[in-house]
C-alpha cells in the first residue's frame, strides 16, 4: 500500500534503495518494462520483494527514478560534456563522432530506447522527462557550438533540427534496418545537410 512507502534515513537503507533503483532500471533496459516484474528486480538487487515495496509503490516508481538517475547516460549523453573543442575544418569529424556515439548508445540500450519511446506516447510523466531533457540537450549542444565560435543565429532552432536528423538516422540504423538503404550514404547526407544548415554560423 502506498501509505507504507517510506523514505530511508540511515545510510545503509539509502544505499539499499539506490541499489534497487539501479538494478531495476538496468533490468528494465535489458528486458523491457512489461517483461520485468518486481520479484525479478528484488532478485537482481539481492533484496526481498518486501524490501522493494518498503521504498517503492511499484516498478513504475523504479523506472521513473531510474530515468532521473541513469537515463541521461542512455538518451542524452551530450549533456555530460560541454567542453568539447574542435576546429572549423573538423566540424565533419565532430558530427561523425557524435553520430557514431549515438548509434552505439542506441545499440547497447536497444530495448530501453524502444520501451521508453513507446511509453512517451502514453505516459505523461515519461513524456515530460523526455521533452525536458530534449530541450536541455539542445541548449547544451548550442553552448558547445557557441564555445567553438558559431554565431548565435537561430542556433537553438538549428540545433534542434540537427538532433532530429541524427536521432532519425540512429533509429533507422538501429531499429528499422531497411535492406535496400545504404546507411553510409545516408549518414553522409545527414552530415551534408547539417553542415548546410550551419554554413553561415561559423565565424
Amino acid at each position: 500500500m502506498i501509505e507504507n512507502i517510506r523514505e530511508p534515513k540511515q545510510q545503509r537503507a539509502i544505499e539499499k534503495k539506490e541499489k534497487i533503483i539501479e538494478a531495476g532500471f538496468n533490468l528494465i533496459c535489458k528486458n523491457g518494462y512489461y517483461n520485468t516484474n518486481t520479484a525479478e528486480i528484488a532478485k537482481a538487487a539481492k533484496v526481498s520483494t518486501g524490501i522493494v515495496y518498503q521504498y517503492f509503490k511499484d516498478k513504475y516508481d523504479i523506472l521513473t527514478l531510474g530515468l532521473e538517475k541513469y537515463g541521461d547516460d542512455i538518451f542524452f549523453p551530450m549533456l555530460k560534456n560541454k567542453n568539447i573543442k574542435f576546429k572549423k575544418k573538423d566540424f565533419d569529424k565532430f558530427l561523425n563522432q557524435m553520430i557514431q556515439h549515438y548509434i552505439n548508445n542506441h545499440k547497447v540500450s536497444n530495448t530501453a530506447h524502444e520501451e521508453i519511446m513507446s511509453m512517451i506516447h502514453s505516459d505523461k510523466k515519461i513524456a515530460n522527462y523526455y521533452y525536458k531533457r530534449e530541450l536541455e540537450m539542445t541548449n547544451s549542444l548550442k553552448e558547445i557550438l557557441l564555445n567553438n565560435n558559431f554565431k548565435d543565429n537561430n542556433l537553438s532552432e538549428k540545433v534542434h533540427i540537427m538532433l532530429g536528423l541524427i536521432d532519425n538516422l540512429c533509429h533507422e540504423v538501429t531499429y528499422h534496418k531497411h535492406k535496400d538503404m545504404n546507411y553510409e550514404i545516408m549518414e553522409n547526407l545527414v552530415i551534408d545537410n547539417i553542415k548546410n544548415l550551419f554554413k553561415n554560423d561559423l565565424v
